[in-house]
């Protein structure tokens, strides 16, 4: 709004100068012999109005302490109004005489004033638009630096569980490590390239889920048993880059300290239109908590940073549901994209 004022501000300028300048004609449109002074008196009377009121509203304004320059203000007037009324008599030298003067100069000294009040409210309006402008543009800034502290504390969460996952293989010897160490490349790849943008098409959101998928059940192999559903609409539709990674992560994390096997693990993908929705649901034991891998122990922060990021990126635009219930852990996440 202030940077379409400032633009526009010349035209509303103009328009109003204009408007006092044929006030008066307009005034005598229709009388007999019209308005009896000459275009050339007029132009020199805004003039003479346009000087105190542009050294208001250009410089008096602005000023922090104005009340020490009051008196100079008022001295300025007094100046402009005499200067104007000698020059006045040009025009109509027959009226010169001393009563008409300190009308005159009264009358002028009121027109400034009114005009520093109207100059003043636009002074003001502008001030108020600049301060909310810089209030917003701070806003926006605070938000991109909290959402890149944001990012920055989710990367290390998910790079460093897998990079644990790969050593633990590497320990045993097993023989799908060189293939895990390749899709772990293409997840580096996504986080330090695509993971920096601000928004990503959904299938390659989707595509990196899906091989975080691979690599985990790669490492939980038959004690997991993974349903994954992908419904999209538009493929190209955008969404924020590692949004939905923290909860798949923290699906398999309560996953692989269960006993037994083949676990189900449902996650699913849909979108219609422009919404987004995403279902996560892993069986949950609390009292197996304690279990939990010591390198995975804080990835729970991953949820936490998500749920931030949502209320800086999708305002009144999400819903997240997080339900632990029947030992099962479900994430429930809608966004309007």
């Amino acid at each position: 709004m202030y940077l379409k004022l400032k633009k526009t501000e010349p035209l509303l300028h103009l328009f109003f100068w204009g408007m006092v300048l044929f006030f008066p004609y307009v005034k005598y449109m229709g009388r007999e012999g019209g308005y009896p002074m000459s275009f050339m008196h007029e132009l020199v009377a805004l003039l003479f109005n346009m000087i105190p009121t542009y050294m208001m509203y250009l410089w008096f304004f602005s000023l922090s302490n104005k009340r020490k320059f009051i008196l100079l203000v008022l001295f300025f007037f007094i100046c402009n109004a005499l200067i104007h009324y000698h020059t006045d008599t040009f025009f109509h030298p027959e009226e010169g005489h001393e009563h008409h003067r300190w009308r005159s100069i009264t009358s002028s000294l009121v027109t400034y004033l009114f005009f520093s009040l109207v100059f003043f409210a636009l002074h003001s309006v502008k001030k108020l638009y600049a301060k909310q402008l810089e209030l917003d543009t701070t806003m926006q800034e605070k938000q991109q630096a909290e959402l890149k502290a944001l990012k920055a504390q989710v990367n290390p969460h998910f790079l460093f569980n897998t990079l644990n996952n790969i050593y633990s293989n590497a320990l045993k010897g097993d023989d799908k490590t060189p293939d895990l160490i390749l899709k772990l490349s293409n997840s580096f790849r996504y986080v330090l390239h695509e993971g920096q943008k601000e928004s990503v098409s959904l299938d390659q959101e989707i595509d990196h889920i899906k091989g975080y998928i691979s690599l985990q059940e790669e490492r939980l192999s038959t004690k997991i048993e993974v349903n994954f559903l992908s419904k999209i609409d538009n493929a190209k539709k955008e969404i924020a880059p590692l949004l939905l990674i923290p909860f798949v992560e923290n699906a398999f994390k309560y996953t692989s300290i269960l006993k037994g096997k083949n676990h189900p693990v449902k996650i699913k993908a849909v979108l219609k239109g422009n919404q987004f929705s995403f279902y996560c649901e892993n069986p949950y034991n609390e009292n197996e908590k304690q279990e939990i891998e010591i390198n995975w122990q804080e990835s729970g922060i991953g949820i936490k940073n998500t749920q931030k990021r949502l209320q800086l990126l999708y305002p009144e635009r999400h819903q997240l549901q997080i339900k632990k219930e029947e030992n099962l852990f479900r994430v429930i996440l809608t966004i309007s994209l």
